[in-house]
């Protein structure tokens, strides 16, 4: 018996996929055979990423906007064409300009509509577009990349935890609803990952920060885009077809999950 993860004529959406674990995923999706849509704000990161997969053999192409903006997702996707598989990876935890620390009770709505219009709102307008074909053909996968802080919740973090949170209870939701069309929603629950956004912390070596950062964590090292992408494609293929309405943890033992 073999174990057979080839995702060959399968279209993937990737939100947030110009750096750090998107891309990681991207190119994970493209060594599965899938064809990857590489999303990003930026439209140069995205053509990076997609020179990247053309490079190694791989199918993918450039499809940049804003998950923010619903008109721009459903025009994006109208002229893509419909996705087998979305994965909502795109999020903020600090990235452009935003300061995601900081006491709730010293917060304004101001401060956390960044994070809710990325981390909920995008999932929210980026499952909206995908599902309706995914329904039609009877066949759908919805992965979406969230964070422990949304299953344990994160000290002076609570907008990004609340977004977190919201967008794994948005899946179980969908799970229920579209489950008996062949469509499953999932979650991938990250603890700390080490992206370009954090390298610094974990560039100069065994750091009394990254230590203190790490300490907390069974297995004492940041997790990596490779630690994410295999468990999605098994997850996206055929062999997560009766797995549904769940939120995985892929932590390093942070918290765990019964």
């Amino acid at each position: 018996m073999t174990l057979d993860l080839d995702l060959s004529g399968r279209r993937v959406l990737i939100t947030g996929a110009g750096q750090g674990v998107g891309r990681g995923l991207a190119l994970t999706f493209a060594a599965a055979g899938a064809t990857v849509l590489v999303n990003d704000l930026h439209g140069g990161r995205a053509e990076s990423v997609v020179a990247e997969v053309d490079r190694l053999g791989g199918q993918a192409l450039a499809c940049p906007f804003d998950v923010t903006d619903y008109a721009a997702v459903t025009d994006a996707l109208g002229s893509a064409g419909p996705v087998d598989i979305l994965v909502n990876n795109a999020g903020n935890a600090g990235a452009e300009g935003f300061s995601i620390r900081g006491r709730f009770a010293e917060s304004s709505p101001a401060d956390w509509e960044p994070f809710l219009a990325v981390n909920l709102y995008g999932v929210m307008h980026c499952t909206r577009a995908a599902l309706p074909p995914m329904i039609e053909n009877r066949w759908g996968r919805v992965l979406t990349i969230v964070s422990d802080a949304g299953r344990t919740g994160d000290p002076n973090s609570a907008a990004y935890a609340a977004a977190k949170a919201g967008a794994a209870g948005l899946m179980r939701s969908v799970a229920l609803e579209v489950g008996r069309h062949g469509v499953t929603a999932n979650c991938i629950a990250l603890g700390t990952m080490r992206t370009p956004l954090t390298e610094p912390l974990w560039s100069q070596g065994d750091t009394p920060q990254a230590k203190a950062i790490l300490q907390p964590y069974a297995i004492r090292r940041p997790g990596s885009p490779d630690d994410v992408g295999h468990l999605a494609v098994v997850l996206a293929g055929e062999h997560g077809s009766w797995i549904t309405g769940q939120t995985v943890p892929v932590n390093g033992g942070f918290s765990f999950a019964l």
